[in-house]
């Protein structure tokens, strides 16, 4: 890009979204003294994930010590695995303490994204026909944000309460009702045991089986929180055990690990000891390799399926009709409500938004094979815009904020770079990003993702787009600065 062209000291910034990804952004760019920073949120606050998804039972499945930002660490987690009250209110003290609440734009949801190359600026167009111009562009919409109901055969004709489980209706009374659970993933493990004795029957219908491990979540006593209170070396020492216990289990998704094969046996045992059913048994058994989908966490989800109220459909839902759900095998359901827990539209990274770089290229287009971005960050074609967990970011082993906050510190570095040689335009070279993600995708041949399991990694081209193939810390020391190299110069 051009150099020594007058450039504003103190640039315009847009940040899209205000999830864990746009908070830690924005706390990263105030610290460094960008003060011409606003954040688009289409929601009415902050909080992302965490304030959409209120679900009866709804938390993380990493430890609260490291699913939380490194430089503001809690100590007053109620639970080993925070409930998400207390990650919402936690990311609601970030915005607080760091004074972001006056950068904030609440209720604007931006519909497109069009970059200037005469003026180095992009143009963003809120779904009212509003219209901002920024230098730079931070999308930090997460990989989770868009909830995907499948269109089922009937599902318009139903005649009772039908809701995704990201978007509770919190109104609709569930005892003493017939409630169809379409999906069996993270979020149904959490809720179904909650609300199984309430229904007078529940039936879930699972499309595929997933690999469950005992999730053990003992409370945070008093004198535990004051002892990490008054010593921040158990702190840190705690963070860093968590890191490389779960760092360890990366050996579980190569592709004939023994690691991997261990470990299938181990949770096999623990599903055949709890399941006495010898059918249901066989319903729960994964036909694939350990990590191939997300390993689940719950103490209670088998418990649950063996309750006389409740019962499992292993052939998934295909017919709604008025006022029942019918199964793959044909099997009917009378049902009062409809809960999907049918997860997220994971591969369309930013959609529905569009977004057109250089020369009017859109990236949905540019993305048509599977999204693609250097390092998950930058795209070539499209100057002075960055990417928060974005492709081939997210984690199948540990926790996602560690790639967040090396996003953001990566992004911030970026732009004082733009900023220190006087670039108009910061454009990641074409050549780069194609190096870097035949790496990936090299890698990530060798996954156990890339087998034969339905998983929202990958692409209907069996492509995997969301998840990075390697270790957490490679990922962090490749982030740790941008190489001026890696960026055109003209």
């Amino acid at each position: 890009m051009q150099e020594n062209q007058q450039v504003e000291s103190d640039p315009s910034i847009a940040i899209i979204g205000a999830g864990f990804s746009g908070i830690a952004a924005a706390i990263q760019l105030r610290k460094a003294g960008f003060a011409k920073l606003t954040i688009y949120e289409k929601g009415d606050g902050p909080g992302g994930v965490w304030r959409d998804n209120t679900y009866p039972g709804a938390a993380c499945d990493i430890p609260s010590s490291l699913y939380s930002y490194s430089f503001e660490q809690r100590t007053d987690w109620s639970k080993k695995f925070p409930g998400q009250p207390e990650i919402l209110a936690y990311l609601k003290s970030c915005v607080e303490k760091y004074e972001l609440a006056p950068h904030f734009r609440p209720r604007v949801e931006i519909a497109s994204a069009t970059y200037g190359e005469s003026d180095h600026e992009w143009q963003l167009r809120t779904v009212d026909g509003e219209t901002m111009h920024h230098r730079f562009v931070i999308f930090a919409c997460g990989q989770l944000n868009r909830p995907l109901t499948p269109d089922l055969p009937g599902h318009r004709t139903f005649h009772g309460p039908a809701f995704h489980s990201a978007r509770w209706n919190h109104e609709v009374d569930l005892r003493r009702k017939r409630i169809a659970v379409i999906g069996n993933g993270a979020s149904a493990i959490q809720f179904v045991p909650l609300i199984a004795g309430e229904a007078t029957e529940l039936c879930v219908f699972q499309r595929s089986p997933n690999w469950i491990i005992r999730k053990r979540d003992p409370v945070v006593s008093g004198s535990e929180q004051a002892r990490l209170q008054r010593f921040p070396v158990l702190r840190i020492w705690r963070r860093l055990s968590t890191y490389l216990v779960h760092e360890s289990r990366f050996l579980l998704f190569r592709k004939g690990s023994p690691a991997g094969w261990l470990y299938g046996k181990y949770l096999r045992r623990h599903l055949n000891r709890r399941i006495q059913s010898e059918e249901l048994r066989g319903d729960l058994t994964p036909d694939f390799q350990v990590g191939c989908k997300r390993i689940l966490l719950s103490g209670d989800w088998f418990k649950t399926l063996q309750k006389d109220n409740v019962r499992v459909n292993p052939s998934g839902a295909a017919l709604i009709d008025p006022s029942s759900v019918t199964g793959g095998n044909g099997v009917r359901f009378e049902a009062d409500v409809i809960i999907f827990a049918t997860g997220f539209e994971s591969i369309d990274f930013l959609a529905p938004i569009s977004i057109r770089g250089r020369g009017g290229q859109l990236l949905s287009e540019s993305w048509q094979d599977g999204a693609e971005a250097h390092l998950g960050i930058t795209v070539a074609g499209f100057p002075n815009l960055f990417l928060l967990y974005g492709p081939n970011t997210n984690l199948g082993h540990n926790s996602i904020i560690l790639m967040i906050e090396a996003q953001a510190r990566y992004i911030r570095q970026a732009i004082e770079y733009a900023q220190s040689a006087s670039l108009p335009a910061l454009e990641v070279r074409p050549d780069i990003m194609r190096r870097s993600n035949q790496t990936v995708q090299k890698y990530a041949d060798k996954t156990v993702w890339s087998g034969a399991c339905q998983n929202w990694y990958k692409n209907a081209a069996g492509k995997i787009v969301n998840n990075w193939p390697r270790s957490s810390w490679r990922y962090l020391w490749q982030t740790r600065k941008p190489r001026k190299s890696d960026f055109l110069r003209d």
